[in-house]
């Protein structure tokens, strides 16, 4: 493993083809405040068999990207997910081992002990390691620097609005879990009444996931609002809804959004009925709430605020410490 000074163009991110990893790996580069490279991953059909069939080599990465895989090997490689472990593996072996390995999930059993730092949720419940390091939630982009500049652009965007606003963020239905219309009516009356007590507005957006249940959620709002459906055309008002929010409301489908509406320091409210989610998110939330950093949606608007949440700054401070960077 590197020891020392890290020098400014020899960090390598593995950026996978899903975008939920590759902004996880993206993120803690950032975090490390030096220069990187983006080396895009996609894969071949070897991709898709066991890590323990795959092996630490470039067998499963197309053949374009494996063209990008040359000396001089980088000091720290930061990868995400399973899939990116074999080449991260493979470029250790090849550069003797000096190659620091950071991941971001845990890439299985096969090779595990390979990887200088495992960054573990909490929440995934799984046994420690001397290599693992735990957080809470899932890296992500939402920085303090990327909120002020939002906020600049989106502000004026919303003075329209009686405030405060409340930034509704609606996630839907998982693999394992749907987002039924009743769950969306039931949101959609408990925000918009939230907002009503509070002399307030809605900001709602929506994603890919929510589907047909979005039109039952808009249907029972009865405040102002601004509103953004998934596909709408224009600019995504994402980043300036989480900037701006005097509180945010989010769905508790998805680590990523709970961990991203925790990005700021306003209140953040849960919404997760029963049924709506699968065990690990569940202890996920308790971490939120226990940690100080969320509460269950109840009824009424509290004022209270939460230290920022990123696991991204959390990982880059144990790699700088790890490595002794200065």
């Amino acid at each position: 493993m590197a020891k020392g000074r890290v020098r400014t163009s020899s960090v390598w991110v593995l950026a996978d083809e899903r975008a939920g990893t590759r902004v996880q790996a993206i993120a803690v580069a950032e975090a490390l405040g030096v220069p990187f490279v983006v080396k895009d991953i996609a894969y071949g059909s070897a991709a898709g068999l066991p890590n323990a069939l795959v092996g630490a080599l470039f067998a499963g990465v197309a053949a374009d990207c494996r063209a990008a895989l040359v000396p001089p090997w980088p000091e720290v490689v930061i990868g995400a997910g399973r899939r990116t472990a074999p080449v991260a593996r493979a470029i250790k072996r090849k550069s003797d081992g000096r190659a620091m390995l950071v991941q971001v999930m845990h890439p299985g059993r096969t090779g595990a002990d390979e990887f200088d730092l495992i960054a573990v949720p909490r929440h995934d419940g799984l046994p420690g390691a001397s290599n693992t390091f735990a957080i809470t939630g899932a890296p992500h982009r939402v920085t303090p620097e990327a909120l002020i500049a939002a906020a600049a652009d989106w502000r004026p965007r919303f003075t329209h609005l009686p405030r405060p606003w409340i930034a509704l963020v609606v996630g839907g239905t998982t693999k394992r879990r749907r987002f039924t219309a009743k769950m969306a009516r039931d949101l959609g009356r408990r925000c918009s009444a939230m907002a009503e007590a509070a002399g307030g507005a809605l900001l709602v957006t929506t994603s890919r996931r929510t589907g047909k249940p979005a039109d039952d959620l808009v249907a029972e709002i009865a405040v102002p609002t601004h509103l953004h459906r998934w596909g709408d055309e224009g600019e995504n008002p994402y980043l300036g809804y989480l900037a701006c929010a005097d509180a945010v409301v989010v769905t508790g489908d998805s680590v990523s959004m709970c961990a991203e509406a925790c990005a700021g320091t306003a209140p953040v409210y849960v919404y997760a009925p029963p049924g709506f989610v699968i065990d690990k998110h569940a202890r996920l939330h308790r971490e939120l709430y226990d940690g100080g950093y969320a509460r269950p949606l109840g009824e009424t608007l509290e004022t209270w605020r939460h230290p920022p949440l990123n696991a991204a700054s959390d990982i880059a401070a144990e790699v700088r410490r790890r490595l002794r960077m200065v």
